[in-house]
């Protein structure tokens, strides 16, 4: 039997949520971080939280200054000296060549830098802290989250700390069952692994085929876990928002009414969209946005309606598209309703980004005036249907 989106059908005969969100910052994301030459080394959250203030769609009601994460909070998931050699390194402004070989650190793919365990320590508990946001009645958007590649005793892919995995756990605590759902163009690796035996976390990630695509192994519809709480969609190269769309709605729709969970997280990287330098696929903002949009709209609720929902940031190597983007994310979870039309002081705050990477694409010069993309639909390739249908066949929570 093939599933359908009932979940979304059925959660759109209610009452629309409730939307009400807290966004959590802190001043050290306006610092420089992860050194030059380095695909993180561009404006993420400090332009997005620009950007939205050029909307005049945020209050300071709306923002909650976070903190540093303490290490006996980190060892909820990481190992004490994984822990203890990332503050020993920021104390001694150097990573030992000990430390960069049996930690992944000090590296080009994961660079030391000021602030090498304070910054990735502070958007790690924005993570936790945005867990406590959504028990206490609200919606969360932690931008600065999302680092879903690290592992227990060392960094991968950009990823420090592995601030969704704590979250989860903070949720967890308070006896919550918890879908985590990763549209990021990479696999969420260090979030399925860390929950493969959790009979009450379900783990669903969207993204590149890791034949071309980082980590370069798992992420395969086969690979379910023992538990079959790990669901997996390969996506082939090029992916268009007609394909992205159909990928989503079919499985969201399938793992929602089935699993039935008591809470959402969403790593919300924007490395799908076209203009990211790291990522392979084709798809649009406002699609990119339609897929949050129904998860707010068919996330389990508090008894005020309000989404018990969680949103992280996460990969996005393109600080205009990125910065675009979640600034509709913030809208959405606040129902705010913003033009199309970027505001002449979004728009000065956008062409003063150091950055000219795709100057010469046709749509480049769209990115500093409209904050959505031409329509980027197309066929549905009979390669994604074909997947789609083994997923749906094969998988222990979704055949049937």
């Amino acid at each position: 039997m093939n599933a359908t989106p009932e979940a979304i059908d059925h959660a759109t005969t209610v009452a629309p949520a409730r939307r009400h969100a807290t966004l959590l910052h802190a001043p050290r994301y306006r610092g420089h971080s992860y050194g030059d030459n380095h695909p993180l080394g561009i404006p993420r959250v400090s332009l997005t939280i620009d950007l939205i203030e050029a909307y005049d769609a945020i209050t300071p009601e709306e923002m909650a200054v976070t903190r540093k994460a303490q290490p006996a909070e980190l060892e909820w998931f990481h190992t004490r000296e994984y822990v203890s050699v990332m503050q020993r390194a920021e104390a001694l402004g150097k990573v030992f060549q000990r430390y960069r070989d049996r930690h992944n650190i000090g590296n080009f793919e994961n660079p030391f830098f000021a602030g090498f365990f304070a910054t990735p320590a502070t958007a790690t508990f924005g993570s936790i802290q945005g867990a406590e946001v959504v028990l206490g009645g609200q919606m969360a958007f932690n931008p600065a989250g999302g680092m879903h590649h690290a592992a227990p005793d060392q960094a991968r892919g950009f990823c420090y700390f592995n601030d969704p995995a704590l979250a989860i756990l903070r949720l967890r605590q308070a006896g919550q069952r918890v879908l985590y759902l990763d549209i990021d163009a990479h696999h969420g690796d260090g979030v399925e692994a860390a929950f493969i035996d959790d009979p009450d976390v379900l783990t669903v990630s969207l993204h590149m085929d890791t034949e071309y695509g980082y980590p370069f192994e798992g992420g395969r519809i086969e690979d379910t876990g023992p538990l079959g709480n790990a669901v997996n969609v390969p996506l082939p190269k090029e992916t268009n928002d007609s394909e992205f769309r159909a990928a989503f709605t079919r499985v969201w729709g399938a793992v929602l009414d089935r699993w039935r969970p008591d809470v959402i997280v969403v790593q919300a990287g924007t490395d799908a969209l076209l203009p990211d330098p790291l990522g392979k696929f084709g798809i649009s903002t406002q699609c990119f946005l339609a897929c949050i949009d129904d998860v707010i709209e068919t996330s389990p609720r508090h008894a005020d309606g309000t989404p018990k929902l969680l949103v992280l940031g996460g990969g996005g190597y393109h600080p205009l598209a990125l910065a675009r983007c979640w600034t509709g994310v913030w809208a959405l979870l606040t129902g705010r309703e913003l033009p199309a039309e970027i505001p002449a002081a979004g728009q000065a705050l956008l062409r003063e980004v150091d950055w000219d990477m795709d100057e010469e694409e046709a749509w480049y010069a769209n990115l500093f005036v409209s904050r959505l993309d031409a329509d980027r639909s197309g066929p549905v390739r009979p390669e994604l249907e074909e997947r789609l249908e083994r997923l749906f066949h094969t998988h222990p929570l979704l055949r049937g």
